[in-house]
């Protein structure tokens, strides 16, 4: 019988005290505390964690499934809430692709073992190179936030410069990332943004250009909603720059609006989330990235690129790596960037979505969205003391200025709340500028019904007041 003080674990390898003084030994030291050497004392915790006894497998089950019981889903309550990951209708068909094994297990491996995912994400890449309207699209990164910090690190390794401009009305989450991901190489500065527009201030930008600027990167639409109508210009500020001009993009918009390399852009990016996934805590994001079909970009993709190629065997095909020599799979450290569990399931499901809803349900899907938001706007500024915060077109966000309700976002979220309805985004700590403003989200999934019941309760809490 195992002795209390010996912990082995039946699943766990390595665990065997023996096996364990046997690695010790092979690499020169006699105790594990030796590698957390080089972490300060203070950051380290000096005593054992008051751990609670292990639960056994069905004890876990029924402790998660209790605390997953209290909350409330998007199934069970009206959300308008967005902000980077919207609720969008799901075709069954995206399911089931997503949970077939050899998608699900597949993650880099060979041809020999491949059955058929190399030819999916090929698919997937062309499907939404139309889109886009570009040439070239990436095996999907984690998300948005890590697509832009990886567009805008590719346009310094072209330019050879070390400073990168984005809109100052892009999301401070995703900031956060792009700052982390690009220092200390390159150095992140904001441009301006007009609160009473939205649109970015051209003067600001102006201001900020030089020729140490690797890229200008704006979204459109934005964070905020608003869809930039001076792409052209800016793309045309950027280049006269010798910058490159990178775009975030949410793909959902594309069957209605003109796509951003019909204004000057080189690099674009966004999320795949709207396309056929669901929103998952932590792990319904997937980024992508778009150039043309130019040496000098392809080259600089640190993720996997799929292609189409003739083999040995007249009239028949294979699928396979593009330049795999730039991976960090080939040079490992030397890589272009280190490329490591990425989410191609979620490229599959797109292009399974995009090949379902085709240009003609992209475009449907686009207008229904576009109506509907219109709708919603329209109807929440008629409430007195609501306003929609700034003028001009948007796609499925806006904001909604409550600063005329004496009432707070929080007050009045929590009233919806308490009615079944999920109010839109806080954005009282983000963007204090705009005072008591909420970020809310309509998409084809919002009927009119639902739109018309969370304006009834919005007047009656800022009646309230």
């Amino acid at each position: 019988m195992t002795s209390p003080n010996r912990t082995v674990h039946p699943y766990i390898p390595n665990t065997v005290p023996e096996v364990r003084k046997a690695m010790l030994r092979s690499i020169g030291i006699n105790d594990i505390e030796e590698l957390y050497q080089g972490v300060p004392a203070h950051l380290r915790m000096p005593k054992a964690m008051n751990m609670p006894p292990a639960l056994t497998e069905y004890e876990l089950q029924r402790h998660v499934e209790r605390l997953i019981a209290r909350n409330t889903s998007a199934k069970e309550a009206v959300s308008f809430l967005g902000a980077g990951c919207w609720q969008h209708f799901i075709p069954a068909v995206c399911d089931e692709i997503s949970q077939r094994s050899e998608f699900v297990t597949a993650y880099a491996g060979e041809p020999y073992e491949d059955h058929g995912r190399f030819q999916a994400l090929f698919e997937y890449q062309s499907l939404m190179a139309e889109l886009i309207d570009m040439d070239v699209v990436n095996v999907p990164t984690f998300d948005w936030a890590q697509a832009a910090s990886t567009a805008l690190r590719m346009a310094a390794r072209m330019t050879g410069r070390g400073r990168v401009l984005i809109a100052g009305s892009v999301s401070p989450d995703k900031l956060k990332i792009i700052i982390n991901y690009c220092t200390p190489v390159i150095q992140v500065e904001t441009v301006k943004f007009d609160t009473a527009t939205g649109a970015l201030d051209l003067a600001d930008l102006k201001s900020k250009l030089g020729d140490d600027v690797a890229a200008v990167y704006i979204e459109n639409p934005g964070y905020l909603g608003m869809i930039e109508a001076n792409g052209g210009q800016i793309a045309d500020l950027a280049h006269a720059h010798g910058a490159e001009f990178v775009v975030g993009v949410d793909p959902s918009s594309l069957g209605v609006l003109a796509p951003p390399s019909a204004y000057g852009a080189d690099i674009v990016c966004g999320d795949l989330q709207p396309l056929g996934i669901r929103m998952n805590y932590g792990g319904g994001q997937a980024g992508f990235i778009a150039t043309r079909d130019e040496e000098r970009y392809v080259m600089e993709y640190p993720s996997r690129l799929f292609g189409i190629a003739p083999t040995s065997v007249e009239g028949e095909y294979g699928f396979g790596d593009v330049a795999y020599e730039r991976t960090s799979f080939a040079k490992r450290e030397k890589g272009k960037e280190s490329v490591g569990t990425q989410t191609a399931l979620w490229g599959i499901v797109a292009g399974v979505y995009l090949a379902i809803m085709g240009p003609h349900g992209m475009q449907e899907l686009g207008t229904t969205i576009m109506q509907k938001s219109q709708y919603a706007a329209r109807m929440l500024g008629q409430i007195p003391g609501v306003k929609v915060r700034f003028d001009g077109a948007f796609f499925k966000e806006f904001v909604v200025d409550f600063n005329g309700t004496g009432k707070t976002v929080r007050e009045l979220n929590e009233g919806l709340r308490a009615e079944g309805i999920f109010g839109g985004k806080d954005l009282t700590e983000d963007f204090p500028e705009l005072g008591q403003c909420a970020l809310y989200c309509v998409t084809e999934v919002i009927f009119q019904e639902d739109i018309d019941r969370l304006a009834a309760a919005l007047k009656r809490l800022t009646d309230k007041a």
